[in-house]
């Protein structure tokens, strides 16, 4: 995939296509929130160059990586109520580095095989594949778009 392919290089113009909300960036990472999605504050943090894995940071992304990691689970978990963010980092469907920030708190559809319920795969008419839980249906795109809005406001004010 070269990054005039790549969705994520794309930048906020494909986020409407990945139903998602831009809620910071810096100059070398973004993040942003899905309104798609059966987790509350379900995010993405990822680098602004193209590469495909972490081990391809370097210089001032590498340097900016932990503190813009800190940074955001901190506010995922201010603005959901998680008792804790998991990180995950898969690649073989976009070939861009992007980690899955995901809020847990007891009950919700989260577990150790990343969701709970029968794993619903769905191919999106962009050729990408979303994965969802039969169990527990999508929360409402008002809700998520709130939480965004929540995150979007305390990584303004922990940049102060």
């Amino acid at each position: 995939m070269t990054t005039s392919e790549c969705p994520m290089c794309r930048g906020a113009a494909a986020d409407e296509e990945l139903e998602r909300i831009e809620v910071w960036q810096d100059a070398h990472w973004r993040l942003t929130v899905s309104v798609s999605s059966e987790v509350a504050g379900f995010a993405y943090l990822e680098p602004k160059r193209h590469i495909r894995t972490i081990t391809e940071l370097d210089g001032p992304e590498a340097a900016t990586f932990g503190p813009a990691l800190a940074r955001s689970t901190a506010a995922l978990k201010d603005a959901t109520g998680a008792v804790v963010v998991y990180v995950y980092i898969f690649g073989d469907g976009v070939p861009h580095l992007h980690l899955h920030l995901a809020p847990h708190r007891p009950g919700d559809a989260l577990s150790d095989q990343m969701i709970r319920g029968e794993l619903v795969e769905e191919k999106l008419p962009n050729g990408m594949t979303r994965f969802s839980s039969s169990t527990f249906p999508p929360l409402p795109r008002e809700q998520l778009t709130q939480i965004a809005d929540q995150v979007r406001h305390k990584m303004s004010a922990s940049a102060e």
